[in-house]
């Protein structure tokens, strides 16, 4: 009966202790979601308006101007107000500017989510990596939800807006899409 105590005792002291790490690992974890969460949604709601905005007043040929002149300069004007260690952009396999290019590890993380989507697999709200002992990067999936979307990304009939893309991206990969399609993510590098 003596033994017992000592027993219990050593039992719970072992589970604590080996609990408080993997405690201390879902608070970092929630921390790296919520400042990824915050990072991607002040991305696209300055993008997003912004667009809206150059698509109300001129329509998908001054969208195409803004996105070729500003979206850039806006993102970094996004990284400028976040804190020091944490970067923001968009990429895309089928990018239409050179600098929305995956890195081969987000290259990889594209083509999961393109395999999850082609098998039908309602794709998650955010997928975190955890590059090394300081570094994350939390994607948010990003998926042609609004028909605006494919007039300058769906199968184009203004050959004038055809022009006008090719001559500014003469790489250009962003067409073809439907309603539905993956179009790529925003990752948030977040150092520690």
């Amino acid at each position: 009966m003596n033994i017992v105590k000592p027993l219990v005792l050593i039992a719970l002291s072992s589970s604590l202790l080996l609990a408080a790490p993997q405690a201390k690992k879902n608070a970092e974890l929630q921390n790296i979601k919520k400042i990824g969460k915050s990072s991607s949604m002040l991305l696209l709601k300055t993008l997003g308006s912004k667009m809206k905005k150059n698509m109300k007043a001129g329509g998908p040929m001054q969208a195409l101007d803004f996105c070729s002149q500003e979206a850039y300069v806006l993102t970094e004007d996004v990284n400028k107000k976040l804190p020091n260690g944490i970067r923001v952009k968009r990429i895309s396999s089928k990018y239409r500017n050179p600098a929305n290019k995956p890195e081969a590890d987000e290259q990889a993380i594209l083509n999961a989510l393109q395999e999850l989507k082609n098998s039908n697999v309602i794709l998650p709200k955010q997928i975190v990596e955890k590059v090394n002992a300081t570094t994350y990067k939390y994607y948010k999936p990003l998926i042609i939800n609004k028909a605006v979307c494919l007039k300058c990304h769906g199968n184009i009939t203004n050959t004038d807006l055809k022009r006008a893309i090719s001559k500014r991206y003469p790489i250009d990969k962003a067409m073809h899409y439907k309603m539905g399609d993956l179009r790529g993510a925003v990752v948030v590098t977040i150092k520690k």
